[in-house]
């Protein structure tokens, strides 16, 4: 347990001179500069910063982009779960996938609910919708299913259990199920705009979509500390407003994330084709619906493969490291063998909307050559 609770999970490959990096922000910078610059030079004239134009304008054109009616800006991907729970009144324990980040529990908490975790497909690592049926209980009062690594989860059959759903597409910007939109399944869908998304800002952010015109409103007065834009609390809120300093950026990545999210396709099938029959590697199942936020294989001698890679100035991370069930923070002795056998296997590979398909054909190479 020591070993896997490590600060730090990423192969450090700055000593490399020709490094292909996990992740990296700077080719959508500079090719988004014209319009960020113009959006911030607005915005700064302006003087408005919070609740302003922009970021009005930001959430119709995200909604609009996602084929929802309504979106409402929030500081972060663990507000925008945290609101929704709070918003639809949920009191009690909720059920969640032990295989995500932390901030998903941590926005459960926040809500003053207690999470309680499920098992994953073994396969996709998605929620497993039938350990979810069997472990809800009279306490239950909800489920977060989360689009993990930007796949779509088995919605249909998380809502059969019947409980209400709080979708978790924090990192699923653009996707959608059997072709519709995620708030097609439930009332709210949270989005984080944490900058190595998609969808990122240059900082924190989030979003809540839904097609409930009074849900809406009340996420709204819930994000500004129970305001209906005056100074008086009407209801119980908190201070999670976005920024319209980042929305200048997000306004101006928007328009860029179709053929982003194109671009990560085209990179995902590369690794498909060429580790498919790598001894050693295990490939994720996945629908052509999922916006492949992050490309993970399941890997023998996992650590040594990434040392292996990181030699060749080629970047990977955990995603994640830990379940959720055996973190400190939400500890509970339970035993769910599929999340516990992922997180000693599961890497990320190098992905990004700029990543050069040259480049993921080398990372593909040195993973066989260490097999």
């Amino acid at each position: 347990m020591r070993e896997s609770l490590r600060s730090s999970h990423f192969v450090n490959v700055e000593q490399f001179s020709s490094s292909i990096p996990q992740v990296n922000l700077q080719p959508a910078l500079r090719a988004t500069a014209k319009d960020w610059r113009a959006n911030l030079s607005r915005v700064i004239s302006r003087g408005h910063f919070i609740l302003g134009e922009e970021s009005l304008a930001f959430e119709q054109e995200f909604a609009r982009s996602c084929g929802a009616r309504y979106c409402i800006g929030v500081s972060s991907g663990t507000a925008a779960i945290e609101l929704a729970l709070r918003e639809a009144e949920i009191d009690g324990e909720v059920l969640t996938s032990a295989l995500t980040a932390p901030f998903t529990a941590v926005a459960i908490r926040a809500a003053g609910c207690t999470p309680q975790f499920c098992d994953i497909d073994a396969e996709t690592l998605q929620i497993d919708p039938n350990d979810a049926a069997r472990r809800a209980t009279r306490k239950t009062r909800a489920i977060v299913p989360v689009h993990l690594y930007g796949q779509p989860c088995a919605i249909a059959a998380i809502r059969r259990i019947g409980l209400p759903v709080i979708q978790d597409a924090c990192q699923a910007h653009g996707a959608t199920i059997r072709g519709k939109s995620l708030a097609a399944f439930s009332t709210h869908v949270a989005y984080s705009f944490y900058p190595t998304k998609n969808l990122g800002a240059l900082g924190d952010g989030g979003a809540i979509l839904t097609n409930s015109r009074r849900v809406a409103g009340r996420l709204r007065m819930l994000r500004d500390g129970g305001r209906r834009g005056d100074q008086v609390a009407h209801v119980f809120g908190i201070n999670a407003r976005l920024d319209d300093l980042q929305c200048a950026f997000l306004r101006a990545f928007l328009p860029h994330l179709k053929n982003w999210n194109a671009h990560r396709a085209r990179i995902a099938a590369i690794y498909d084709e060429e580790l498919r029959d790598c001894p050693g590697v295990r490939l994720l199942k996945r629908t052509a619906e999922s916006v492949n936020h992050l490309y993970v294989i399941r890997a023998d001698r996992r650590d040594r493969l990434r040392d292996h890679l990181g030699r060749h100035g080629i970047g990977t991370a955990i995603h994640y490291p830990v379940a959720l069930h055996r973190h400190p923070a939400f500890a509970q002795r339970i035993e769910l063998r599929n999340a516990e056998s992922a997180v000693r296997e599961i890497v990320s590979l190098p992905m990004g909307p700029y990543l050069k398909e040259s480049d993921a054909r080398k990372v593909a190479a040195r993973i066989r050559a260490f097999y």
